[in-house]
């Protein structure tokens, strides 16, 4: 007997489209991507908008600067402003002052380097009676504002005979007088295995061994940030520079610029913007070349590898 087969009937769950939870949170994610980057893109602009500006007005006529014109982009470009930004103030060219804002910071640099790391070794690595004392009274001179100090430095400096010297400026870089520095480099060697201490003293090395073959080449990160703040905070510095020092030939870029405001009463301000561009240069440059050391120096919680 012969059985008629009978036509599989289709069942309505197997003509729907399946349902698949990844591609809609794949496209969740595209489209959350898509706006961040719009708003990243648009608060970028924002903030570099101020930046872009500057550089573009310092190659503009003064006749284009200021007012209701906030245009980037002018038909009269020219290096003019540059010039006179060159020129200097009172005799004393552009070039002095860019110099002796050189000396200070490639000063602030090496002295705060050398203390620093120094003194971070010894409150890192040496057992000795009042360590901990001494390491909280530093930490506390974070605590102190700078303009409590101002008169007793001033008036110590001036009975010395150092005041119009940049001896008042870089003393402090020599001595470990920045405790942030050191409260850094501290914790960067604290997170360094003690073990790589002992396996130097089992060869014989001493402490001074220790550190210049040691720790100082696995602390390049800390050294580098250190480096980096260091040079802008020096570059920028206005305070000091004004309180110390009294002859025109000896003053950084900070303290330049704001004679030749003074002197420019103001009108020149093409050539202001220019001189403006010229101090920024080099930390700009000093940063862009350095700045993937700053979060690894300041973030480092051990050795890598």
């Amino acid at each position: 007997m012969t059985t008629m087969a009978t036509p599989t009937q289709s069942t309505p769950d197997a003509q729907m489209p399946q349902y698949n939870p990844k591609s809609e949170s794949m496209g969740a994610k595209r489209v959350k991507s898509t706006l961040f980057h719009i708003v990243a893109l648009a608060l970028t602009a924002v903030v570099l908008y101020p930046a872009l500006w500057m550089v573009a007005s310092s190659f503009k006529p003064n006749s284009e600067i200021g007012g209701t014109n906030t245009s980037l982009w002018s038909s009269n470009f020219s290096m003019d402003n540059f010039v006179t930004a060159m020129d200097g103030i009172g005799g004393v060219s552009t070039l002095q002052f860019f110099t002796n804002s050189l000396i200070l910071a490639v000063g602030a640099v090496v002295g705060t380097v050398l203390s620093a790391s120094v003194s971070a070794y010894a409150f890192a690595r040496i057992k000795f009676p009042g360590r901990s004392v001494f390491f909280g009274m530093m930490i506390a001179t974070l605590l102190l504002p700078f303009h409590v100090v101002i008169i007793p430095q001033y008036i110590i400096f001036n009975q010395l005979g150092l005041v119009d010297t940049y001896v008042p400026l870089l003393i402090g870089k020599f001595l470990a007088a920045d405790a942030f520095f050191v409260f850094l480099m501290v914790q960067f060697m604290r997170n360094l295995p003690a073990e790589l201490d002992e396996a130097a003293r089992i060869d014989g090395a001493g402490h001074v061994r220790i550190f210049t073959s040691i720790m100082l080449p696995l602390m390049k990160p800390a050294l580098i940030s250190t480096s980096i703040f260091s040079f802008i905070w020096s570059w920028n510095d206005f305070l000091g520079p004004l309180l110390y020092l009294n002859t025109p030939d000896k003053y950084p870029l900070p303290l330049a610029l704001r004679l030749f405001v003074d002197q420019t009463q103001s009108s020149d301000y093409g050539a202001m913007i220019a001189m403006s561009v010229l101090a920024l240069l080099p930390v700009l440059i000093f940063f862009l070349i350095f700045q993937r050391y700053i979060v690894e120096g300041v973030s480092t919680q051990g050795l890598k590898g």
